[in-house]
């Protein structure tokens, strides 16, 4: 093979590398311009997810106490010694076990349960 030829070559393969690495570099722009939309897109979720939670903290200041924070405190106050008075608690909402009370009336119960037992 002549120099010649052989420098042709050379330089269509350099030609080659670097229309591949154009297009490579393309392709990571576009990525990056993908990505960069999909960051936004994230972002404005999470701004939107903390206004929300904002908004609803403000409308209830207090958290408001799952079946398993009710069950936990008279749970303790039952190993205290106090079950009748559980029980009647739970009682005086008209049912006879904690999971049939409505969830609204979970601080109600936590607040009576205070006021039986000091």
């Amino acid at each position: 093979m002549s120099k010649i030829k052989l420098a042709l070559d050379v330089a269509s393969d350099l030609k080659s590398l670097a229309e591949s690495i154009e297009i490579l570099v393309q392709a990571m722009e576009i990525n990056e311009s993908i990505d960069g939309q999909a960051e936004k897109k994230e972002e404005a979720v999470q701004v939107d997810v903390r206004s929300k939670a904002s908004k609803s903290k403000n409308a209830t200041p207090k958290n408001e106490p799952t079946l398993e924070d009710v069950r936990k405190v008279l749970a303790e106050k039952s190993r205290a010694g106090h079950t009748a008075a559980v029980k009647e608690a739970i009682q005086s909402f008209g049912v006879s076990k904690l999971s049939e009370i409505d969830v609204s009336k979970y601080e109600a119960l936590l607040d009576e349960v205070e006021g039986l037992i000091t």
